[in-house]
């Protein structure tokens, strides 16, 4: 196993790449590869398929779209039809298809291979027509490409490359059965180009590696996130009812420039989001209840800097890629210690560095011996003072939008969903104000089904 540095010593113009190709590599400015680049780039390059161990922000997308694109043009179809996608790539939440996009069309702008997407909570029509004028490569979350696949707005018979991204995140969405459904409209595994990427290659994605591709090599990079040398980290004890008051402390106190809030639930999301807003912080929250269009919207302010806090749960958040975040907050600590290691890794991006700042409070502070355990430090203690905890204003409650049901009734399909969320989610409860007591989570039992992380 490796462990991944920024870049390797391998220049993409060393791998044969085409010229059209290395021409849009050029124009990004990218001379050398990553370790996941460098390591799975010559495998998908001859022609043989990957199973890939990367994190998030390795460079993975340039990773399989180069393969992708070098496969597809050097193997052109005869007699294409419109209708036929010749690259299918799943991925398991909408942003992270749009990033996926996004880069993709970095990498196609040479080449006049056209991208579609298809992913749930807005833009139905849009994708539906994009489709339907012809898709070279066809990007999106599972739910919503069965959905435009029963409406016969494409066909897989002669897919030519089939990628899986974050593919034990897919297992976690319960994605599974909609998966194993594409997968077999595809041509036969020998008959195509197939590459999976995988925070973990735990023994459930090898097994669907082995049953949906094509003898596929192992490619295992380690995770610099996981030392997270770059990034400072403490742990507070809080009770629950000082967990927002501890948070806006913080804030007012480090004053970050721009900054992420995890959260295991969206009525936490909701909670803390009322409490910034009724205590003069700009913020702005995503989780799965918030529609698509209002998401990409508040990640774009983020981005450009016109909100300090980004509130989020840790669906919403996947695959976000944020420059110049230099704090991150566990207001809840993840079940998953995978999901410790993606959070931390918002921070400390582009040899930056940041800090992250955890709460185990009374409901999540289970889950610190094996977070320690995974990333092999005992992380340091912080307490919980006085000055950290100041008198808070009442929260200011909005009437939020909800997308339930807005896919299904869209599309009239049932049995595939394309909104599909654990992210939590339940009956809100009266929530306290600053002085008063913070219900959090309620405390759930280990899963006890085998551990698929680390």
């Amino acid at each position: 196993m490796t462990n991944t540095t920024h870049l390797s010593d391998v220049r993409f113009s060393d791998l044969g790449l085409l010229p059209v190709i290395e021409k849009a590599v050029e124009k990004t400015g990218f001379e050398f590869c990553t370790p996941i680049q460098a390591e799975s780039l010559p495998i998908s390059l001859a022609g043989k398929d990957v199973a890939g161990l990367a994190q998030t922000g390795t460079g993975k997308t340039a990773a399989f779209m180069l393969a992708v694109i070098q496969h597809l043009l050097s193997n052109p179809l005869e007699n294409h039809e419109a209708r036929h996608v010749r690259t299918l790539i799943m991925v398991p939440t909408r942003e992270l298809a749009i990033q996926v996009a996004k880069d993709a069309e970095v990498f196609t702008n040479e080449s006049g291979l056209k991208i579609a997407l298809a992913y749930g909570g807005t833009g139905y029509e849009k994708q539906k027509n994009a489709i339907a004028a012809g898709a070279d490569i066809l990007i999106g979350t599972p739910g919503r490409l069965i959905d435009f696949y029963k409406q016969k707005l494409y066909s897989l018979r002669r897919c030519q490359c089939l990628v899986l991204d974050e593919a034990d995140r897919m297992f976690d969405l319960g994605f599974i059965k909609d998966i194993r459904f594409l997968m077999r409209r595809l041509p036969n595994p020998e008959k195509r180009l197939n590459m999976l990427f995988s925070a973990t290659l735990s023994s459930r994605v090898l097994e669907l590696a082995y049953e949906h591709m094509n003898n596929p090599q192992k490619v295992e990079i380690k995770a610099d996130t996981k030392s997270a040398d770059r990034v400072e980290q403490w742990v507070y004890y809080p009770s629950n009812d000082e967990k927002i008051p501890l948070l806006i402390g913080l804030i007012q106190k480090l004053g970050p420039k721009r900054c992420i809030v995890f959260v295991n639930t969206k009525r936490n999301a909701e909670n803390i989001d009322d409490f910034m807003r009724g205590n003069g912080i700009d913020a702005v929250m995503i989780s799965g209840d918030v529609k698509q269009n209002k998401r990409q919207r508040y990640l774009s302010e983020f981005e450009q800097g016109k909100h300090q806090v980004l509130i989020a749960t840790d669906v919403a958040a996947r695959g976000l890629h944020i420059d110049d975040v230099t704090h991150v907050f566990n207001f809840d600590l993840p079940q998953s210690e995978e999901d410790y290691v993606h959070r931390i890794g918002r921070t400390a991006r582009a040899g930056a560095s940041g800090e992250s700042h955890s709460f185990a409070c009374e409901d999540t502070a289970f889950y610190l011996p094996d977070i320690e355990k995974y990333i092999g430090a005992k992380i340091p203690m912080a307490d919980v003072t006085s000055d950290l905890l100041p008198e808070l204003n009442k929260p200011k409650r909005v009437q939020r939008d909800r997308v339930q049901g807005h896919n299904k009734a869209k599309s009239g399909k049932s049995g595939h969903g394309h909104n599909r969320s654990r992210s939590g989610g339940s009956k809100s409860d009266k929530q306290p104000s600053g002085a008063k007591k913070t219900r959090g989570p309620r405390r759930r039992r280990k899963p006890s089904t085998p551990k698929t992380d680390g």
